[in-house]
């Protein structure tokens, strides 16, 4: 792979030096019910076996912070600002020393989620677009977006039955409602919404995700081949 110049949301991370980078960032975004896990081990398995280093990374997996989010959320602390903070510190600490470490390594990093998930979410509850925008200036911009989307009817017939719905994923926290079902088809709307307008603006590949789902990576895999081959 040829060598390129990260490009960044704002300013970078003055303190880390990018310019030699080799590595490919791809993210995969979408709300809950999508099958992102599902299609990235795929994607991941059929990159390695393509000769591909593939490093993962994943929203509130950070060693330093994941915890504290768990535990945050369980006793409801969380307002927009702090649930904002919280998630982008998350993600400076992986940036570090998950993903900006392997694409100078030359690896193909899967992202479960990006930024763009913190744009929609933060929006939904309100805050300032410049501001979360601003705050993510240390983010470089990925080099592929997928975008897995589905319907709201799709997402509800695919979550609720598993009874494992988290507050924050139905919008509990933004006073959308008292009833559970009905403030998760309220926030999934809404943040379907936000994606939407994301994708336009930032050129996400977007895959219809109520199709089977060998069909869906095939379709992924046709993404990843073409972009590939356009850096050749």
């Amino acid at each position: 792979m040829s060598t390129t110049t990260l490009e960044f949301f704002g300013e970078g991370l003055p303190y880390i030096e990018t310019s030699d980078s080799t590595g490919v960032l791809i993210t995969v975004e979408g709300t809950d019910g999508v099958g992102r896990t599902t299609q990235l081990g795929m994607l991941r398995e059929w990159l390695e076996l393509r000769g591909h280093g593939v490093v993962e990374t994943g929203w509130t997996r950070s060693e330093l912070v994941g915890r504290a989010i768990t535990q945050a959320k369980e006793i409801r602390a969380l307002n927009k600002l702090t649930y904002t903070l919280l998630y982008a510190a998350d993600f400076a600490d992986r940036l570090e020393k998950e993903i900006i470490p392997a694409l100078r390594s030359g690896f193909v990093v899967l992202a479960d989620r990006y930024v763009f998930t913190a744009f929609a979410r933060a929006l939904v509850r309100g805050a300032k677009a410049e501001w979360v925008r601003d705050l993510y200036g240390f983010a470089p911009k990925p080099h592929l977006v997928l975008y897995l989307k589905a319907d709201v009817p799709t997402v509800i017939r695919r979550t609720i039955p598993t009874g494992t719905i988290d507050p924050f994923e139905a919008g509990m926290d933004i006073g959308l409602g008292d009833d559970l079902y009905d403030s998760f088809k309220q926030y999934q709307t809404m943040l379907i919404a936000e994606y939407d307008r994301l994708a336009q603006e930032f050129g996400f590949h977007t895959v219809d995700a109520r199709l089977e789902m060998e069909t869906i990576q095939e379709r992924l895999q046709r993404i990843v081949s073409d972009f590939f081959a356009s850096r050749l």
